[in-house]
């Protein structure tokens, strides 16, 4: 305690001691509100910021001198600022250790209240934490790797954007050119190694992979990095990705040159940390001579006038004080250093006046420099004012998010002759355009139309396929299924050439996958091997085939492999190439020639009972609009019930004979005779073609159906259907394995099984050859279809998916299709021979027909009945006053079979018959009407000659004769 109160007032004293020197400079000045001038005068306090850098490297001298330029522009523009920062410079020579030596000498001795710097990533890390723990800020304009941050190191800020900001842009590129694999070429540092786990996440996320990763230490020989450039290039991705700093930089590029990797086929890009310098790069030969048609991004810096004239000032500066240096041009750094400046002093204004010194010294008397390190009593408190800072600076607006650059838009550039151009830009919002606009309504895109053309290595516009046929390297072995049997040689054949012991594989599965592999973006080498069984023989369960991917025994399965739940979680399946689905083949049967009542058939029981009903409802209507006035409609119950009938069904032949009297009658059997002839000619046509052609069926229509027949039901050996036809409930002592479509056909034609249930793609395959017997019935069974097996995790299994799908869609499947199983769109035996019960005739393809017939007969008894209720108005009134409800039915019936006397055919129906003496001696004065009971003239208005009443109704007219008579004269 009593040496820390020493050193208080010693620190009073110096402070008296500076205060006379400082009394003449600040007897103008008046402290400000933050930012702003004023005319209040104020004591100036000096506000201490270390500043470390390289300052034997042309870019440490650069930044030294755009600090010191912002330093003055601030107090220019600010005169009156009560906060005065002083930049203390330290040399770190690109040391970590002499970095984190100057971090505590600003510390202890100078008492710094920041720190800007220091200029490397390497170097970072460590002051941060001496920053931390002194409790004041470390402000960075050139440290962008991911391994130092705010959110791991509190005092720290990063006024520059973090290196994984950039990822996203990087990958847009990628997947705009659909290159599929990318391999980070990085330092192995803490710059370059942070970055590698964002970049693969970013290709992950677009669908590329990092399948190799070449690190360079920054010590590393040109011997050494001509090795691994060598063995990149016996690779077989030419996308690569570099993440090094500036100085490993100007030694790699050269031999990427020298070992012609910049030439056409390559693909090169290069991170923020790069694309940022290249106007800047020493020696200025580099970027002209060894890094033609590169590929970079970096931060978007908007143009402004304020930057044009400061570049111009900062030229003229530098040179003065570095007249032997190359650099001619600012780089983003620099920029941002700039900008650091000026957060640090306008957070030193807003933090008010400093008195005193700024640290709380340690109570304990240590031996290291770092037990003797206090803490600040300003740290906090400025940190936040740095964090809160946002105003539009020399790189635009500035503002931090998390104690981060916050950065919108990256610049796509192309290397192109001595200078980089810019080809595009890439947003967050947008993707890749080719000009930015904040006010864009579209989706994000990530296509190379966002892009302007690019010159790739080797000055060509074409874009390199992003591979090339490797050098060297494992090939894959793929298990390919055997042996075949003949049957199925179109899915699948393997032979093994004893001349050269090459496996050789054709057919359709090995066509598909050829041609899937033609499209991948990449090449990819492999053999085929055939799959032996623990006991060394070929073929076995397709399970156990499977399992060995996941035993890593083999690299991939190619064949005709199901795609089951339960091997799926074993392996990763590509989409499927065939129909898929379980379905089974039965024997054809003739159905309908040998049935004795086949001459039903043609119609459906709904037609049948609907043309019976018109038959009978026609002729109904027919007598009743004839028999008052058509004698042949007439006589007892039963013959004119007879003659209903008889008349209606002669219709079907067109036999009737009756005479119609009625014009309503005509019209109801003229519509009537029309509906007749084509229902009965749609009929004859139906029955003639099942009595000419032969009809067939299948023997069983369902799994149900089979299931409890009791009969043997055949599948494919070493095929996944026996344990669905379990599943299902069928009894394993029903099934019979067999191995060939020729089996099949054996079996099934003996009688031997009902039925062979197998997956759909090999039932084609079975009835392109026999479907002159045999059909598919019963429903189909889901499965998952054919693929190809991978490991877990593989690309290979949805660059295949997606490379499948484009065969698919075109024309190549078809092709691949017939080539190997011909035309299978119809059976040249069979013909169109099967027949179902939907082709019968039913009364929905006559119904309107139906319609019309009943609509005529209906009307047609509306316009009758309308008319003899008129002629016998009188009579229904009569009949109304009828007291008995029963009376009243009887009278209107015998009025109804009333005879209608006025008819023509009535009276020529009952005149007599004038034969022989006696007639022509009758009484002039006799009757015209015959005496038969059964005879009853029609009830009219009219009365007779002699004035007598109509007589009631239903009453027989009497005739005075004697009976005798009356049988003579009939006689």
């Amino acid at each position: 305690m009593r040496g820390l109160a020493l050193r208080r007032f010693a620190r009073f004293l110096y402070s008296l001691f500076l205060f006379p020197i400082l009394i003449p400079s600040t007897l103008s000045a008046s402290p400000p509100p933050p930012l702003h001038a004023s005319s209040t005068p104020a004591v100036v306090a000096t506000f201490k910021v270390g500043l470390i850098l390289d300052m034997s490297s042309a870019t440490g001298k650069v930044y030294r001198t755009i600090a010191r330029m912002a330093a003055d522009d601030f107090y220019d523009k600010y005169p009156n600022s009560t906060n005065r920062i002083v930049l203390l410079p330290r040399d770190s020579s690109r040391d970590v250790v002499n970095a984190a030596a100057a971090a505590l000498e600003l510390l202890n001795d100078d008492e710094a209240h920041a720190i800007l710097g220091p200029q490397t990533s390497v170097e970072a890390p460590f002051v941060a934490d001496l920053g931390a723990k002194a409790r004041i800020p470390v402000v960075s304009f050139s440290a962008t790797s991911p391994a130092v941050s705010p959110a791991r190191s509190p005092y720290f800020v990063r006024a520059v954007p973090s290196d994984a900001a950039q990822v996203r842009a990087i990958a847009a590129i990628v997947q705009a050119f659909d290159w599929r694999r990318v391999v980070a070429v990085y330092e192995d540092s803490d710059y370059g190694t942070a970055l590698v786990p964002f970049l693969v996440d970013a290709f992950d996320e677009v669908g590329a992979s990092v399948p190799y990763r070449c690190a360079l230490s920054p010590s590393a020989t040109e011997d050494h990095i001509s090795a691994e450039l060598y063995r990149l290039k016996t690779l077989q991705t030419c996308v690569f990705v570099v993440h090094v700093t500036f100085p490993l930089a100007i030694r790699l590029f050269p031999l990427i040159r020298s070992a012609e990797m910049m030439s056409d086929g390559f693909v090169w890009i290069i991170t923020e940390g790069l694309t940022s310098l290249l106007g800047s790069i020493d020696p200025p030969t580099l970027v002209p001579d060894s890094m033609q048609g590169v590929l970079g991004v970096k931060p978007y810096i908007p143009w402004s006038p304020r930057l044009r004239d400061f570049k111009r000032r900062w030229r003229r500066e530098f040179l003065k004080e570095n007249a032997d240096s190359d650099v001619t041009e600012l780089s983003n750094f620099g920029i941002w250093a700039y900008d650091a400046v000026w957060t640090v002093a306008a957070a030193a204004e807003r933090l008010g006046s400093v008195v005193g010194p700024g640290f709380d010294m340690p109570g304990n008397n240590g031996t290291t420099d770092f037990s003797k390190l206090g803490v600040s009593r300003t740290g906090p408190k400025l940190l936040d004012y740095i964090k809160q800072t946002e105003f539009q600076g020399l790189g635009g607006r500035f503002r931090l998010d998390n104690g981060e650059l916050n950065v919108t838009a990256y610049q796509i550039m192309n290397v192109n002759g001595e200078k980089a151009r810019e080809i595009g830009f890439w947003t967050a919002r947008h993707g890749l355009t080719r000009e930015l606009n904040s006010s864009s309504t579209s989706d994000y895109s990530a296509t190379r139309e966002g892009l302007l053309p690019v010159i790739w290595p080797g000055y060509s516009t074409a874009v390199p396929k992003g591979w090339v046929t490797p050098t060297s390297g494992r090939k894959l072995r793929i298990a390919v299924p055997g042996p075949v049997e003949p049957g199925f040689h179109s899915f699948l054949d393997v032979e093994r050439d004893p001349a050269t012991n090459v496996t050789l594989a054709r057919g359709f599965v090995i066509d598909v996958f050829e041609a899937a592999v033609r499209q991948l973006p990449y090449a990819l080498l492999f053999e085929y091997e055939p799959y032996r069984n623990a006991n060394g023989t070929s073929g076995g369960d397709y399970n156990t085939l499977v399992k060995q991917v996941y035993d890593k025994k083999y690299d991939a399965v190619v064949g005709d492999v199901t795609i089951t739940a339960n091997r799926s979680m074993f392996v990763d399946f590509t989409l499927p190439y065939t129909v898929s689905g379980v379905s089974m083949v039965v024997p054809l049967r003739d159905q309908h020639s040998k049935n004795a009542w086949i001459f039903l058939k043609p119609l459906t029981a709904d037609l049948w009972l609907v043309s019976a009903a018109f038959f009978v409802f026609t002729g109904a209507v027919v007598w009743a609009l004839e028999h008052r006035r058509n004698a042949e409609f007439q006589g007892t119950p039963g013959q004119q019930l007879g003659t209903v009938f008889y008349f209606s069904f002669s219709t079907l032949v067109f036999a009737h004979r009756e005479t119609l009297m009625s014009n309503l009658s005509r019209v109801v059997v003229i519509v009537w005779v029309f509906v007749v002839l084509i229902l009965q000619s749609s009929y004859i046509a139906s029955l003639t073609s099942m009595l000419t052609v032969q009809q067939f069926r299948p023997t069983v229509s369902d799994f149900e159906e089979l299931k409890h027949s009791g009969q043997h039901v055949g599948y494919l050996k070493s095929s996944f259907t026996k344990g669905l036809l379990l599943k299902l409930g069928f009894e394993e002592s029903k099934l019979k394995p067999f191995r060939s479509p020729q089996q099949y056909h054996e079996a099934l034609s003996n009688g031997s099984v009902a039925a062979i249930i197998d997956e759909i793609p090999y039932l084609r395959v079975f009835l392109k050859d026999y479907c002159d017997n045999y059909t598919m019935a019963g429903q189909t069974y889901k499965t998952g279809g054919f693929g190809y097996a991978f490991p877990k995790g593989s690309p290979l299994a949805s660059d295949l998916s997606r490379a499948i799908l484009n065969i698919t869609e075109g024309e190549e499947m078809t092709e691949i299709e017939r080539r190997w199983f011909g035309d299978q769109t119809s059976c040249p035996n069979q013909g169109s021979t099967l027949s179902s019960d939907t082709d019968r005739l039913d009364f929905k393809s006559f119904w309107g027909l139906f319609l019309i017939t009943g609509a005529v007969s209906m009307l047609c008894c509306i316009v009758f009945l309308s008319r003899s209720a008129y002629r016998n108005r009188r009579t229904f009134k009569d009949i109304a006053a009828e007291k008995s409800f029963s009376r009243r039915l009887i009278s209107i019936a015998r009025l109804f079979n009333a005879k209608d006397s006025s008819s023509h055919g009535t009276r020529r129906r009952t005149e007599p018959k004038q034969v022989g003496p006696a007639t022509r001696d009758a009484s002039p004065s006799a009757s015209p009407y015959s005496n038969d009971a059964d005879d009853q003239t029609t009830i009219s208005d009219h009365t007779f000659d002699g004035g007598s009443p109509l007589p009631e109704i239903g009453s027989p007219i009497t005739d005075p004769r004697p009976h005798a008579e009356i049988t003579e004269a009939s006689r």
